[in-house]
Formats: C-alpha cells, sequence, structure tokens
C-alpha cells in the first residue's frame, strides 16, 4: 500500500488593526515597558475591535490560506479550529466559519487545547486525509484573549493578544509533508492555567463575576518551569520519531509566550536564534494562533524553503504539549 503524504499547500494569518502597547498598558495597571520587555519580550500586542468575535478573525485568515493554496471554499472538506476563546459554547466557531466562507460541503468542529491547539488539528487533520476520509482539510488556529484577560490583573494582562492563523493540509509528494507529531498531556497540573467560570463547574453568577472568575489565572512559575521542561522533551521526541538530528533541522516555530521560554528551549536544543521563528515581540501570547501567524510570516517572508525540516512545538492549557516534524513541500513560487 502506498504511503500517503500530507503537507502544507497553503498558509494565511489575520491580526486586528489595533495596537496596544507597553505604554499604554503602563497606564492602566502599575507596569512599565522595561518591566514587560524584561520578563517577556513582548512590546505591543493586537486587540480585536468590541464588534470583532473569534470567528471574525478566523475567518480572514482562511480566506487568506485558501488564496495561498489556491482552492476555492468549496473544495474544503473540513474545518478544524483550535480556540479557547470561541463565539459561543454551541454552535461551534467552526460551523460559523464554514457558513461565512462558503465551504458548502465542509464537516467542521472546533477543539479546545489551549495554546496546543493548532498542532493538535493539524495532527488531527493529517489522519483525516492518510485514512482516505478528506482530500483538503483546513486547520485554523484563533483566538479573541483579550475577552478573557483581566485588565486589572499585570502578570496576565500584559501577555496576551488576539489573532488567527490558518494552514490547508492535502497529499503531497512521498518524502514531503509532515513526518511526526509528538502529543501528551498532564491533567493533574491543570488549574495552573484556568479560566475558572462560565461552564458546567461554575456557571456565570453573580459571585463569579464579582470574583472576576470568567478571567485567565495562572500560576506564572510553574508555567514557566513546565514549558521549559516540556518544550525540550517534546522536540527531541519529535526529531527522534522523524529520524533527525539537532543539526538537520532548519527552523523551529514555537508557541510565542514568552522570550525566557523560547530561549531557554533555543538553548537546550542548541539553535541559532536565525533559525527560530519569533513575533512574540510584535503579538504577544495569541495562543493556538500563535504558531500559524509565525509560520505565515516566515513563509511570506521567504524565510522557509522546500525541503526545509521544520519543528513546530507548543504547551498549553491542560496542561498540554504538542510538536511536530514537516519537510516542507511547497515551492517559493506557489
Amino acid at each position: 500500500m502506498k504511503n500517503i503524504c500530507v503537507g502544507i499547500s497553503g498558509v494565511g494569518s489575520y491580526v486586528p488593526e489595533k495596537i496596544v502597547t507597553n505604554h499604554d498598558l503602563s497606564k492602566i495597571v502599575e507596569t512599565s515597558n522595561e518591566w514587560i520587555i524584561e520578563r517577556t519580550g513582548i512590546h505591543e500586542r493586537r486587540i480585536a475591535d468590541d464588534d470583532m468575535a473569534t470567528s471574525d478573525i478566523a475567518t480572514k485568515a482562511a480566506i487568506n490560506a485558501l488564496e495561498d493554496a489556491k482552492l476555492r471554499p468549496e473544495d474544503i472538506d473540513l474545518i478544524i479550529v483550535a480556540t479557547v476563546t470561541a463565539d459561543h459554547a454551541f454552535p461551534s466557531t467552526a460551523c460559523i466559519i464554514q457558513k461565512n466562507i462558503g465551504a458548502v460541503k465542509a464537516a467542521a468542529f472546533d477543539i479546545s487545547v489551549g495554546c496546543s491547539g493548532f498542532v493538535y488539528g493539524l495532527s488531527i487533520g493529517e489522519n483525516f486525509i492518510k485514512s482516505g476520509t478528506y482530500d483538503k482539510v483546513l486547520v485554523i488556529g484563533a483566538e479573541t484573549l483579550s475577552r478573557v484577560v483581566d485588565w486589572q490583573e499585570r502578570n496576565t494582562c500584559v501577555l496576551f493578544g488576539d489573532g488567527a492563523g490558518a494552514c490547508v493540509l492535502e497529499k503531497c509528494e512521498e518524502g514531503f509533508g509532515i513526518l511526526s507529531i509528538e502529543l501528551g498531556s498532564d491533567g493533574s497540573n491543570g488549574e495552573v492555567l484556568v479560566q475558572p467560570a462560565g461552564g458546567s463547574r461554575l456557571p456565570a453568577s453573580m459571585d463569579t463575576v464579582e470574583n472576576r472568575l470568567h478571567f485567565i489565572k495562572m500560576d506564572g512559575k510553574e508555567v514557566f518551569k513546565f514549558a521549559v521542561r516540556v518544550m525540550e522533551r517534546a522536540s527531541t521526541n519529535a526529531l527522534k520519531k522523524a529520524n533527525l538530528q539537532l543539526g538537520d533541522l532548519d527552523f523551529l516555530v514555537p508557541h510565542q509566550a514568552n522570550m525566557r521560554i523560547i530561549d531557554a528551549a533555543a538553548k537546550k536544543l542548541k539553535l541559532e536564534k536565525d533559525r527560530i521563528c519569533v513575533n512574540l515581540n510584535k503579538y504577544g501570547n495569541m495562543s493556538s494562533a500563535s504558531i500559524p501567524v509565525a509560520l505565515d510570516e516566515a513563509v511570506k517572508d521567504n524565510k522557509i524553503n522546500k525541503g526545509d525540516n521544520i519543528l513546530l512545538v507548543a504547551f498549553g492549557a491542560g496542561l498540554t504539549w504538542a510538536s511536530m516534524t514537516i519537510k516542507w513541500s511547497r515551492r517559493k513560487d506557489r
């Protein structure tokens, strides 16, 4: 039986126009530009307009990815949306996007894996194509984290931003595309990164609102320790599964959470800065959108060439982690 290889045929992204700088934040919470840069590496972030939902920015990223792949919406068989800031509890954000873009024959669903969600989505899409169930899958990571950030809490509000990125998965030539996948979770530590209220455990009430339980709560120190440890392990495991050495790696596209985390992972992986895709300084942590937006920018800047070995690695709420190696299957002139 012929081995089916699955690669990325199109990439696209969208970030809101509104920029909120560190100086802007220093006017609403006790912080400073220097304090934020020193601890995170973030200079500014994008914030969606009040009338913009996650599906709106995701739709824009999806259209851009379809155009890049030279496909029509009706060509898409499945839409997978990774998000923790869905428009509604139901219907899914993926179904709203399906309507928005006119992907009339596509099945659609959301996944909730925090910042690891986009790589999880790619792995699901690849398996649907390899099984012969679908031919063309649209995977989107999209967040409006500004809606769930407590703007009175400086340790979290400085970190997050809004944005969306998308990729189209299709069959590709043998030897190219997704080479390996590493997924994992540790639910025993889920409480270190959580939005406590709004679900069936703590439905919305006067008490949950007054106690600001609908916002992100994070134990930064524990998340940092987990992230540094798991990013190295997930990266090396994915490389091993693909029979690749560190020296074979052309680009690392990490989750954009904190520059200190990225630097620590790069040091352990012995990677030079020019081999790491970073846009954290411009956008902050966009959760599931971080990796696809960074990947899209790297492709548009002609940093990635056909045959390059790419490593995607993320960690997120759950706690979860995900990594993937890809031998890039597209030419620059696509």
